[in-house]
């Protein structure tokens, strides 16, 4: 039986850090609620909103912004639209006034010390990150919702199906590395043309286009935000950022005024082995700076492990002359197409399956594009997946605080070097020698994601969260 379809722009989402399923996935659940209402004709009716966090969501919940997100959501602000630098003077306008608008019409009573709870100790089956709504209405009945932020953005409803659009005729359905490589034989395709075709049961060509040309153009805008703006991160940890300095100290008297001029700067920097590494480390950095610092990101596929891909992107563009609006479009089908198998075959959710599920499906999904973009054949664009991902197995989250930063913005580093380590292995081998296939990692990952102690899973209840003393501020 087939499992879901996913497109281009579920792996891609454009929103606001810094967790795709701590943030971006409650937000979107919050929506999802009050549209509910709204379809249900109870909106106008309702006098007050409890929201119920359980598992993962609650445990680091204050540090992943989940509170944040969720009264924006009921708020009725859209993540890819609302400015970041208005989510503190929003939230703390709800909290101070005591009203929470929901759908931003109703107005409601709402304290967030008694309406929005932390429920640390209880979970719900189906997935570590729920969370519950309950609108209690004018006629006396009350409404329950319980939604689950599954990982990626992605949201699925209690008792509704994981499905998140409705099916379509794909012209190449694919759940498995095998099935993907069996299109490609049969076709004579690039994987990202199979991507392509698959995307047109969706919609035109251009729209396809366009849509994945916007992802990039939320890319590169966020690389080089983050790589222009210093201080230190909010939260309470005093990190600082890097990636500015790091910038400034490698562009040296290179003049430039925008990203296309910063690109041919960077170029003229050289191509030493240290020069490049230097470089690829500041591309991520960047990215994650932005993202635990509530900025725009795109999801790819998760926040926490949001700047692999941008950064190997980068380098394809800064230092292998990938910069054209085909082979970056190239670049993110490939990946996405890697980033869909691993969704289904496993999870892309950090409180299911530790950062392997993260760090670890970022960094295949770079290394197959990376190596597509490079001229390898399909084998070679698998294999370099299947390394990737092989040498990140069992990685654990355990984020200091709960928050990502510690060691998250670092990994991201790591994820991008293994991913074009990764390539240049598989661009070096003959995939038909290979030993583990791609479909044997996936499986893998998800077998090592189910034996995983809980307190290893986005809880921060094991590793280096609790290793490292720390005071935070009261929340």
């Amino acid at each position: 039986m087939q499992r879901e379809q996913i497109s281009v722009f579920d792996m891609f989402k454009i929103g606001i850090g810094p967790s795709s399923s701590h943030t971006l996935g409650p937000w979107r659940a919050a929506q999802q609620f009050v549209q509910s209402l709204g379809q249900q004709g109870v909106l106008p009716m309702v006098q007050q909103v409890k929201i119920l966090l359980y598992g993962s969501l609650a445990k680091t919940g204050h540090g992943h912004g989940t509170d944040i997100a969720i009264l924006l959501g009921l708020s009725g602000d859209d993540p890819v639209t609302f400015e970041v630098d208005q989510v503190t003077p929003k939230i703390e306008q709800i909290k101070s006034s005591h009203q929470l608008i929901i759908g931003g019409i109703l107005p409601l009573s709402f304290y967030a010390e008694d309406d929005l709870l932390f429920l640390f100790n209880e979970s719900l089956p189906y997935h570590p990150n729920a969370v519950t709504f309950q609108a209690f209405l004018s006629t006396g009945k009350a409404i329950s919702e319980t939604y689950y932020s599954i990982g990626g953005g992605f949201v699925v409803k209690e008792g509704a199906s994981g499905q998140s659009k409705a099916e379509v005729d794909l012209p190449f359905p694919i759940d498995t590395a095998a099935d993907l490589l069996h299109w490609c034989i049969k076709t004579g395709l690039r994987i990202s043309e199979v991507v392509a075709e698959n995307e047109l049961a969706w919609r035109s060509e251009q729209e396809t286009r366009t849509g994945a040309l916007n992802i990039f153009k939320a890319l590169k805008e966020c690389i080089y935000r983050g790589c222009h703006t210093t201080g230190q991160l909010p939260g309470g940890l005093n990190v600082a950022r890097r990636a500015a300095k790091l910038n400034a100290k490698l562009i040296g008297n290179n003049k430039y005024s925008n990203y296309d001029e910063w690109v041919a700067a960077i170029r003229n920097t050289g191509d030493s082995f240290k020069n490049t590494l230097d470089w690829v480390s500041c591309f991520a950095l960047a990215v994650n700076e932005e993202n635990a610092s509530f900025g725009r990101v795109v999801t790819a596929p998760t926040n926490g492990a949001a700047g692999v891909i941008p950064a190997v992107l980068q380098y394809y563009i800064a230092f292998c002359d990938g910069n054209t609006e085909q082979k970056i479009i190239n670049f993110l089908f490939t990946a996405s197409e890697i980033g869909s198998i691993f969704k289904k075959g496993a999870t892309i959710s950090a409180a299911m399956g530790g950062c392997q599920a993260e760090i670890g499906v970022s960094s295949a999904m770079a290394a197959a594009a990376l190596t597509e973009c490079m001229g390898g054949t399909q084998r070679q664009v698998l294999m370099a997946a299947e390394i990737a991902m092989e040498h990140h197995l069992g990685l654990t989250c355990d984020p200091i605080g709960g928050l990502v930063q510690v060691p998250c913005i670092e990994r991201n580093t790591m994820g991008a070097i293994k991913a074009i380590t990764a390539s240049q292995l598989a661009l070096q081998s003959n995939p038909e020698k290979a030993k583990v296939s791609l479909d044997a990692v996936v499986k893998t990952m998800w077998q090592t994601a189910l034996d995983m102690n809980s307190k290893y899973k986005e809880t921060s209840d094991g590793g280096l969260a609790i290793s490292i003393p720390i005071s935070l501020p009261e929340c």
